[in-house]
């Protein structure tokens, strides 16, 4: 089948992120990359179980922190775990995203996969007040310059400088061109920062986003050389012989 048939056989659930928690160690990373601190207002956008949230009170003394998500079932989750922390001013909402208050935000944590969510919210964060910083996994705010970057994690401010997918990724890689060491290399860092301790789906994750980050570069004209990579060439056969997933197409 072609990936994008394999992706839709996947449970949603997988496909959205949803149930995808972060770990702590990657939140402190993310804070830390944020420096966030005592004045900021900062919100988790689909907050899950709010660890993130009582990391952000505790240890870097945001002024206010607030949690939104539509899973009820996460959310009371995420008030008991604050309650178990003594953590009274922490505040989750169980409400949509899109529509939920947040115009008092300095600091948004920011995680979706849906193109909808992510163009509806990016109105909205262009609105917010200047030098909001949003911070996403893996990929910028569609069409706009990235501020600064930790790959996998990438800051976008108030006001969003405009940016073409190209510009995006060669900012995002800091290189004039995208060879296959660097495509693993950076596969790798999201493949750890989402998904640690499971080993033998990280290198099958890691395979299928390095194979992603090659070929768009291919496709945009920034990849290192006009020949495939032989690397390259080796996983799509592996997929193609051992999972019955064809890659090729995507090739343009």
């Amino acid at each position: 089948m072609k990936i994008e048939e394999f992706l839709e056989s996947l449970p949603n659930d997988i496909i959205s992120g949803d149930d995808i928690q972060l770990h702590e160690f990657s939140f402190r990373k993310i804070f830390k990359f944020l420096q966030l601190n005592e004045k900021d207002v900062f919100y988790h956008l689909g907050c899950g179980d709010g660890k993130g949230i009582a990391i952000a009170l505790e240890e870097f003394h945001v002024k206010k922190a607030i949690g939104i998500d539509n899973n009820k079932e996460k959310i009371q989750q995420a008030k008991k775990y604050l309650k178990k922390m003594n953590l009274d001013d922490g505040n989750i909402l169980l409400e949509d995203v899109r529509t939920a208050k947040i115009d008092d935000a300095t600091v948004i944590l920011f995680w979706f996969t849906d193109n909808k969510i992510i163009e509806n919210m990016k109105q909205r964060f262009e609105n917010l007040q200047d030098g909001c910083r949003i911070v996403t996994i893996w990929g910028p705010l569609p069409g706009c310059f990235p501020d600064k970057i930790d790959f996998p994690y990438i800051i976008n401010q108030t006001p969003f400088k405009p940016a073409d997918l190209k510009e995006q990724l060669l900012e995002i890689f800091g290189t004039k061109c995208i060879d296959f060491i660097t495509a693993w290399e950076f596969a790798e860092r999201y493949t750890k920062a989402i998904s640690p301790s499971n080993v033998e789906n990280n290198r099958f994750l890691t395979i299928l986003q390095s194979l992603v980050i090659w070929i768009n570069a291919k496709n945009l004209g920034i990849a290192c050389g006009n020949k495939i990579p032989e690397p390259i060439k080796n996983y799509i056969g592996i997929l193609k012989t051992y999972f019955g997933i064809e890659i090729e197409h995507l090739l343009k």
